[in-house]
């Protein structure tokens, strides 16, 4: 049985895409059709998180987003030793990367 051919794509990075959006706080929520990632800077001292980008995709697309990360953390942790989540971090007080919960309407103004 032949192997399917693998397309080629090529990513067109802009200037202002290409700097890059740092984000230390994620809230996932869903619906039965996307998975909605909002990535925000949680700021010592503020009272609110600002969402900096929306990302919005397919339960399948999330799934292997999931398995690609995965696969890159433990590349990353033979090359450069275990990361470690520190005690007492956001993670850890649930301000971190987290989910939201079964929210069906997440997203849904």
């Amino acid at each position: 049985m032949q192997k399917p051919q693998q397309q080629q794509i090529q990513l067109e990075l802009k200037e202002s895409e290409a700097e890059g959006i740092y984000s230390n706080l994620v809230m996932v929520g869903h619906s039965p059709s996307e998975i909605i990632l909002d990535f925000a800077r949680f700021l010592p001292g503020t009272p609110k998180a600002r969402v900096h980008a929306r990302i919005v995709m397919t339960p399948q697309n999330a799934k292997s987003l999931s398995k690609t990360l995965q696969e890159n953390l433990k590349k990353y942790e033979e090359k450069h030793g275990e990361i470690k989540l520190q005690q007492g971090t956001m993670e850890q007080k649930n301000i971190g990367f987290s989910r939201a919960g079964d929210s069906e309407d997440k997203g849904k103004d």
